[in-house]
């Protein structure tokens, strides 16, 4: 039973995934954690006979909680990795912002003190 809704929530979530980069709200760079994932997680759910060589290979004594710890693994690193993608796009913000506001500066220096013609 386990092994079935295993296999149906991978499943569920695998075509989510798909959908949501066919309809352009997840950028492939992005997804392919999400795919990886779903794909270790839906091989280990299918083929149990692994599952089970790999849970007494890590000893874990319960074979299908090995499949939830290796789909909690991977949202880990997928959320490290948006961590590393928010923390570079903060910087660029932070970036840009202190360029538009040197700019903004600039004009209303020149709006101020018009330079006299040569």
């Amino acid at each position: 039973m386990i092994q079935i809704i295993s296999i149906l929530i991978s499943l569920a979530l695998f075509v989510a995934v798909i959908d949501l980069i066919r309809r352009g709200l997840l950028k492939e760079k992005y997804s392919v954690l999400w795919l990886a994932s779903m794909f270790f997680v839906i091989v280990l759910a299918v083929w149990k006979d692994l599952l089970a060589k790999v849970s007494v290979l890590v000893g874990v004594a319960y074979p299908p909680a090995l499949l939830f710890l290796v789909a909690f693994l991977f949202v880990i690193l997928i959320l490290l990795h948006y961590s590393v993608a928010i923390s570079s796009l903060s910087e660029r913000n932070k970036v840009l912002a202190q360029e538009i506001a040197l700019l903004k500066n600039r004009i209303h220096e020149k709006q101020a003190f018009p330079e006299e013609k040569r």
